[in-house]
């Protein structure tokens, strides 16, 4: 399990300067005197578990656009906070000790603000081990899985028959041992929990992976009880104008997104 960590001043000094994205959007605003989470974000599936749980927890915090199709997170700014070059990322500036800390990779700042506030992460370790064992299933599964479907169905430069086949039906074997769960579960871990929020954005994009969520009916009752509570609702309209411009048939999108080698 990640823990938290205090960072040096000189690393979050500048995290807080803006990416080559200077425009911010506050979503929740915080009380006098209270600083909002930075979140580090473009509107993806890992985005969209941060923005759930943050709006769930009803925690202030701050939209920062990182255009991932202008390379946004390779600036060193970024890379200071995430060094894998990926969203999300959060700086929480009241962290542990009341000092501020920067947190990559979806998972980790998901129990990190379990942590923090106590919500969606539960304490207990029965209870806990049913969370991680969901989270780590769809961090480890069913997210890469979805992601290759999604690749390979939409983006590859040619179509090959055998990557689209082996993604689809693994997204399949997926969507079908969520759906086996949630026949005798209400949700991943028995409660709402910050396992359901890292997995609902990938079932939203379903039709984008080859799915019919009619033929999953527990999967499909989950996914639309969870989109109708206001905090994802909320979360899911955090809107990026730029997001919406991107032209994935554009040479220079397409190299920064899925040209990358180590640097």
């Amino acid at each position: 399990m990640a823990r938290p960590r205090t960072e040096s001043k000189a690393k979050l000094a500048a995290a807080a300067k803006s990416p080559r994205g200077k425009g911010t959007a506050a979503k929740r605003g915080a009380a006098p005197g209270v600083k909002p989470i930075e979140l580090y974000y473009w509107p993806t599936p890992n985005g969209w578990k941060i923005s759930i749980m943050l709006e769930e927890c009803g925690l202030p915090y701050e939209v920062r656009p990182i255009d991932i199709s202008k390379g946004d997170q390779f600036t060193p700014q970024f890379l200071a906070i995430s060094p894998n070059n990926r969203i999300p990322a959060i700086v929480d500036p009241a962290g542990p000790g009341g000092r501020p800390i920067s947190v990559f990779e979806s998972g980790a700042i998901l129990q990190y603000l379990g942590r923090k506030t106590g919500k969606f992460y539960p304490r207990e370790e029965r209870a806990r081990v049913a969370v991680e064992e969901w989270l780590y299933w769809q961090v480890g599964g069913l997210g890469p899985m979805a992601g290759q479907a999604n690749h390979f169905r939409r983006y590859a430069p040619e179509h090959i028959t055998y990557a689209i086949a082996r993604y689809t039906d693994e997204v399949n074997r997926l969507f079908g041992v969520m759906n086996t769960r949630l026949a005798d579960h209400e949700f991943l871990a028995g409660r709402y929990s910050i396992a359901d929020m890292a997995s609902i954005g990938w079932v939203r994009l379903a039709d984008r992976m080859g799915q019919d969520l009619a033929l999953f009916p527990h999967l499909n009752r989950w996914f639309e009880v969870i989109r109708a509570r206001p905090a994802v609702q909320r979360a899911f309209a955090v809107r990026i104008p730029a997001a919406s411009k991107v032209d994935m048939k554009d040479p220079k999108v397409r190299a920064v997104l899925f040209g990358q080698r180590a640097r």
